[in-house]
């Protein structure tokens, strides 16, 4: 099975935007690699507009000159990846991750390049040429560079299965497919021949959706066309964004399971927008990053780093290499809120060995605030022993959970 837990790795977007390079790829894997990997860590994922020779930030350059090959596929810029030179594509970065132990993932936009069409190129393993295939009334209304396709044609999923067997012969293990997640219903459809082009390739490949708010009255097609889809537009490191989310996760939490994450969007921390100022950091305090992380995992969201992770200090390496916080993700299932005001909110998630289950209580106040969950809520057994993850407290014996919290800070505890 695809992502039978939810992927954890990183992506390029929230640091270098459209202009990341080979180099700053390969010491992001390397850091992943020496620091991350032992705690589930694996993913590194190359973000919009890689085949763009011009971009130098997080702004998409209208109409950009880029980088295809003679079937209208999108290639690595050369400049920017080097060792793409000769036709070799992402091969040669993908082989270089790989031999650390870490997976590759690439973006896309949905549909083909615009350019491709114009030029009336052909369509690699098809009669069809891509001026045929192309829907001019389908465009992104944020991003020129491509045309969606028409569906009905079967020259559509010639193309997808194209552009799919050229990533599975890249060794490209992960797909963000953007301007799609939240399209519908006009691209239903066009989901279905990306999954389709997917399974085709023969290469197991996460494919995850781009960007949200993804319908809730379409979960069902989502989890049976995709691994992962955002559940929200682009997050960044603002609270009131933050505080949002916790209604969006409780409306999306039951729809979490083995193949299929609702997708609360990539981590701010650290150092981000490199490309703008190299010493821009999150705008997120400690407590908020604690917040994050926490809901995260009892929602057990796909967990994608954001920030360039070289520059780590002590406390975001530390949150992120949390083994107790962490193995949420994979030990537990049906997380839900059973508690939720404009003050607080409380977590529950059960372990899948059925020895205990996870509590979480978040103070969404402006004031520090001393919060309580009876154990008697979730069973009528005596008192259990638990532990604080993020502190490392014991609490023998226990029958109410207890934790003074700063503002928009959050405990969680394994209860054993």
């Amino acid at each position: 099975m695809i992502a039978k837990t939810p992927p954890m790795g990183w992506n390029s977007w929230d640091c270098y935007g459209a202009a990341v390079t080979e180099e700053q790829v390969l010491q992001n894997a390397r850091y992943m690699a020496e620091h991350l990997k032992p705690y589930g860590w694996e993913y590194v994922v190359v973000d919009i507009q890689w085949s763009s020779p011009a971009a130098i930030n997080h702004d998409y350059i209208p109409f950009s000159d880029l980088c295809m090959d003679e079937f209208g596929r999108l290639i690595p810029a050369k400049n920017r990846f080097p060792s793409a030179a000769g036709g070799k594509g992402f091969a040669p970065l993908a082989e270089e991750i790989h031999r650390m132990g870490l997976k590759f993932g690439i973006h896309i936009m949905r549909g083909m390049p615009r350019e491709a069409a114009r030029r009336h190129l052909p369509i690699e393993g098809s009669s069809a040429f891509c001026h045929e295939v192309a829907n001019p009334n389908s465009i992104c209304f944020w991003n020129p560079d491509m045309y969606g396709l028409k569906c009905d044609l079967p020259g559509a999923q010639d193309y997808y299965d194209s552009i799919f067997r050229l990533y599975a012969s890249w060794g490209v293990d992960f797909i963000k497919c953007d301007d799609i997640a939240r399209e519908y219903p006009h691209c239903q459809r066009e989901i279905e021949l990306i999954s389709l082009g997917r399974d085709h390739s023969g290469r197991d490949m996460v494919l995850s959706l781009s960007p949200g708010p993804a319908p809730l009255e379409k979960a069902e097609h989502l989890k049976t066309w995709a691994n992962m889809w955002r559940i929200t537009d682009d997050f960044w490191d603002d609270w009131k964004q933050l505080r949002a989310m916790f209604e969006r996760a409780e409306k999306w939490c039951i729809h979490a399971g083995p193949g299929h994450w609702p997708d609360a969007d990539m981590l701010p921390v650290g150092a981000l927008r490199q490309c703008e100022d190299p010493e821009s950091w999150t705008g997120f305090t400690q407590a908020e990053q604690r917040t994050m992380m926490s809901l995260w995992c009892m929602m057990r969201a796909p967990l994608m780093i954001g920030g360039e992770m070289t520059k780590n200090d002590d406390f975001t390496l530390k949150l992120l290499t949390n083994g107790a916080l962490l193995e949420i993700e994979k030990e537990s299932w049906a997380g839900h809120p059973v508690r939720t005001s404009q003050e607080e909110c409380i977590w529950v998630a059960p372990r899948k060995d059925g020895q205990g289950f996870y509590v979480a209580l978040f103070n969404l106040t402006e004031e520090t605030r001393a919060l309580k969950f009876d154990l008697s809520d979730v069973e009528q057994e005596g008192p259990r022993n638990a532990r604080e993850v993020w502190t490392g407290q014991e609490c023998q014996g226990v029958i109410t959970l207890q934790a003074e919290l700063a503002p928009h800070d959050a405990a969680v505890f394994r209860v054993d």
